[in-house]
């Protein structure tokens, strides 16, 4: 069910969810936190579509801050989105003009859950400092997305400047699955020291420079990044040993094979991560992720830029 209410107010908004709620049940019982997505003057259909899947795990309500286009003068336009066409949540997407760009707490403050966790994700602009938005001053957690940056390297290295526990990027999500075999890995023998590693991918994407960045902070060994242009993100890590390397190669973003001294080859479907996944990764912790933290303030320093 879709609810379009332009020209209208947050007063109003919570009273049409109070009627639909009183119409079809209850509708927005069983929420477990309030997911505010900031997509400024970008298209919301993918970020909402991702919200939808991610809210099957995590039934949230989500509010969506978009801009009106052009330079019309303040006023708010709302759509509420329930059932079907919200997934397990409920969304309510607004759309300010005029001077009300610029409050987007205010916005947001009436709409929120009671006594629920906020979590705020910027799908796109990564913001100049995420704990000290507006809207992020209000949440426990604050995602950003660095692959959609400009320039997602320098993105990156500005928010080790600006870290708050509670920040994370979905760029760091998108190497779990690396992260997890690589350890997996090196958690069976020979248990000897890794010499030096290698991460090879896309030459912009920030989840190579994550990746580096965190083997550098654990194995505390000379890590260098091979960039190609065009490549499906992480495409190879190399990790050198006395014993010979251990080589975990994805060349095609969907399989990897593992290779190691010894052993035969092992093959593992490991696809790029979707959005939804990633997204719904993020939500199942709202406790500061202090390994992110730590590779985003010193990893990152271990590697050039």
């Amino acid at each position: 069910m879709i609810i379009d209410l332009p020209g209208t107010s947050t007063r109003a908004i919570n009273k049409r969810l109070v009627k639909a709620r009183d119409e079809g049940g209850a509708v927005a019982l069983g929420r477990v936190l309030t997911l505010i997505i900031d997509l400024a003057g970008h298209d919301p259909e993918e970020a909402i579509a991702a919200a939808n899947q991610a809210s099957r795990e995590h039934p949230c309500r989500v509010i969506v801050l978009a801009d009106q286009p052009g330079e019309a003068p303040a006023s708010l336009d709302a759509q509420i989105r329930l059932g079907g066409d919200a997934g397990a949540s409920e969304v309510i997407l607004l759309r300010a003009a005029g001077a009300l760009r610029s409050h987007a707490d205010t916005l947001v403050i009436p709409l929120l859950l009671p006594d629920a966790p906020i979590v705020v994700w910027w799908p796109y602009d990564v913001p100049e400092n995420p704990a000290e938005h507006p809207v992020g001053k209000m949440a426990q957690r604050r995602i950003t997305d660095t692959v959609n940056a400009g320039s997602p390297s320098a993105a990156l290295r500005h928010l080790a400047t600006v870290y708050t526990d509670g920040d994370s990027d979905l760029a760091w999500t998108r190497t779990t699955l690396w992260r997890g075999l690589i350890a997996a890995t090196l958690d069976q023998p020979p248990f000897e020291q890794v010499k030096r590693a290698v991460v090879v991918g896309e030459s912009t994407h920030p989840s190579v420079d994550l990746m580096a960045a965190w083997l550098a902070e654990a194995l505390r060994c000379p890590v260098d990044v091979e960039r190609v242009a065009g490549a499906p993100a992480i495409t190879q890590v190399r990790l050198e040993r006395d014993a010979g390397p251990i080589i975990l190669d994805r060349p095609d973003g969907k399989t990897a094979a593992l290779l190691q001294p010894g052993q035969p080859e092992h093959r593992i479907a490991l696809p790029i991560r979707q959005l939804q996944e990633c997204l719904s990764e993020e939500l199942r912790r709202l406790d500061p992720d202090e390994v992110y933290g730590e590779v985003l303030r010193e990893g990152l320093t271990r590697i050039a830029s």
